[in-house]
């Protein structure tokens, strides 16, 4: 059993940048965990925004963010951490992070049995 909870969100100006944290706990190791990030916008499907693997040397990203957005993890720590530069109101969403143990490329969110309560992220035009 895995828990996750995301902080670090919050209201910032377009072109402006935020570094959200999700901080993993439970009785499990969290770098056996492939770790990704998703944004729910209102009335709007889920959808994927970051993946990285179990020991950070793979990760991924849509078209959408690719180049603003980075996804990182300390293993140390039990924390993944998604940077997110160059934001634009589009961005505005409730953003997820998720765990699944294992290994694979994970880009759905029906790949993911864990998930955090989300951290509301809106970006002011």
């Amino acid at each position: 059993q895995v828990q996750l909870v995301e902080s670090g969100g919050g209201l910032v100006q377009a072109g402006g940048s935020l570094r959200l944290s999700c901080a993993a706990s439970g009785r499990t190791s969290f770098s056996s965990y492939a770790m990704g990030w998703f944004r729910q916008a209102p009335g709007k499907e889920r959808e994927f925004v970051a993946y990285i693997s179990w020991s950070g040397s793979t990760t991924y990203y849509p078209n959408s963010v690719k180049g603003r957005f980075t996804i990182s993890r300390d293993n140390t720590k039990n924390t993944v951490y998604l940077q997110m530069n160059s934001l634009k109101p589009e961005d505005t969403a409730v953003y997820y992070c998720a765990a699944e143990f294992g290994s694979g490329l994970l880009i759905r969110s029906s790949d993911y049995t864990y998930w955090g309560q989300g951290t509301q992220v809106t970006i002011s035009s």
